[in-house]
């Protein structure tokens, strides 16, 4: 059986200011598990491995998705690296405004794995499904707010125990199951595009 999405897998919240804001210019800094460690997203296009820890593997989704959308900068991989390593800040929240200004960002996006278990099978069929959970924050950097957030939960599911997204199966990536990565993907594209639609509708002026 094929599988598919749940509904409700994203929820998000944003400012009423959001719009206003002009957030433009963003600096992806995924953290580690625990969250006590600054993460740098590893550059697009390097090889695939299992061994990957899932934080690296949700920043590098999360660069490839908004790098590839127009209107809205995002700071390379490189020039953060580089950035960060000069970083003397000693809590969080002050690292994290010292490294979007000295890139010049308007906010800083955060990453943070929840849960990320990988499929146990194939394509065509599974003993246990991809279930794949995160949290993505968007910190302005003037004012150290945070002015969107989102939450992304999934356990992929059968055709037969979801027959309402059959529309969205045959649609968007056929009849398969995905692993944890694909599953993670899925879920960075939807939230990424609720930003940047929320963002970067017009082109910088």
């Amino acid at each position: 059986l094929a599988g598919c999405f749940g509904p409700g897998n994203l929820q998000s919240r944003h400012s009423t200011d959001l719009e206003s804001r002009r957030i433009r210019r963003i600096v992806i800094l995924p953290f580690d598990t625990a969250g006590s460690q600054v993460k740098v997203a590893p550059t697009p296009g390097e090889p695939k491995s299992p061994e990957r820890d899932p934080n690296d593997t949700l920043a590098r989704l999360i660069y490839q998705v908004m790098s590839g959308l127009p209107n809205w900068q995002i700071v390379s991989e490189s020039e953060a690296r580089e950035v960060s390593q000069t970083i003397t800040a000693s809590n969080e929240a002050a690292r994290l405004r010292e490294l979007g200004e000295a890139v010049y960002a308007d906010a800083v996006l955060i990453g943070r794995v929840r849960r990320f278990r990988e499929r146990v099978g194939d394509e065509w069929g599974v003993k246990s499904p991809a279930s794949v959970a995160f949290a993505l924050e968007l910190v302005d950097v003037r004012r150290g707010d945070v002015i969107w957030s989102a939450s992304f939960d999934e356990t992929q599911k059968s055709l037969s125990e979801n027959i309402f997204a059959i529309g969205d199966i045959i649609s968007e990536r056929g009849v398969r199951w995905l692993t944890a990565e694909q599953l993670a993907h899925e879920g960075v594209k939807k939230g990424v595009a609720q930003l940047h639609q929320l963002i970067a509708r017009a082109p910088i002026s």
